[in-house]
């Protein structure tokens, strides 16, 4: 059973770090924002379909307001996550995400939990890596003082999500349910951002030299992509948590950034500094020393 949870949680590292480098690449040329409302949506479709079929409704109940909750926070952190990867670059940005599990370990803490010697190591190993991935770029360069701070956002709302989410059911059908809902709400509260946005003026289709609207429409399998890769793995990771040990599933998981950036690396040759590369390497190890613990 524990081979069989390593073999999912790897697969939901995959599948998290390249639908992070699929969506960081969509919104070099089309807003953020319409990237998260379009990919998701074509999720909700899917797992609509999916709860049909097995029975999902069934399943409903007062948690699902934990999903909502997720559903609430998940688009705001995307945006920002996908703002940060646009401005890049990746190999910098994708692991500073990762350390959004401290979240998980906040919630402990507030329940009267005291973190072990390997979670206060984490922390202090994450806060340096921040300070290092961002230090050496942020004197004179606001962009990437944004993609930092962008970056952290998304961190703190990813681990809310996954706090959150985790409340919201406790069976397979019904963490397809959870999904649901928790896609359904993105897709609300994205497409009343991105309505108000477009009021304002702001652009919600790539400029008319990118290809506008047709633009979207050739994007339509890398955006379904984006977005049922991470439905798909939300649904590994909690397989990999049901079937073996959580804390070896964790870090296997949370080692996601690595592929962003080896995608980064493979088809943006893309090069960091020393400084930044033992910072992206120590938020790393922060995050598994966060999940080990």
């Amino acid at each position: 059973m524990e081979a069989q949870s390593a073999l999912f949680a790897l697969a939901t590292s995959v599948l998290w770090g390249l639908a992070d480098f699929g969506g960081g690449l969509l919104t070099r040329r089309t807003p953020a924002l319409t990237v998260v409302v379009v990919s998701q949506s074509i999720a909700v479709v899917v797992l609509g379909a999916i709860v049909v079929a097995t029975g999902g409704w069934s399943e409903a109940g007062p948690q699902l307001w934990f999903a909502v909750g997720a559903g609430l926070v998940g688009p705001v952190a995307m945006l920002a996550f996908y703002k940060a990867l646009a401005l890049g670059p990746m190999g910098v940005v994708s692991p500073l995400g990762s350390v959004g599990v401290a979240v998980p370990v906040g919630v402990g803490l507030i329940l009267g939990e005291r973190p072990g010697l390997l979670q206060v190591a984490g922390i202090l190993v994450a806060v340096a890596g921040i300070v290092l991935a961002g230090g050496p770029q942020l004197r004179g360069a606001p962009v990437q003082r944004q993609a930092v701070l962008l970056t952290l956002v998304a961190a703190f709302g990813f681990g809310a999500v996954m706090a959150l989410i985790s409340e919201a059911s406790t069976t397979l059908t019904g963490l397809f349910l959870a999904l649901f809902v928790q896609r359904v709400t993105n897709v609300a509260a994205g497409g009343a951002a991105l309505y108000v946005s477009a009021k304002r003026g702001a652009p919600v289709l790539p400029a008319a030299s990118e290809g506008g609207a047709r633009l979207i429409r050739r994007s339509l399998p890398a955006l379904a992509f984006v977005g049922l890769a991470d439905v798909a793995a939300n649904g590994t990771y909690s397989l990999a948590a049901q079937s073996g040990p959580v804390t070896v599933a964790a870090v296997l998981a949370s080692l996601y950034p690595v592929i962003t950036a080896l995608a980064a690396r493979g088809f943006l040759s893309e090069r960091l500094r020393g400084a930044q590369a033992a910072g992206a390497g120590l938020a790393l190890l922060g995050t598994v020393l966060l999940a080990a613990g």
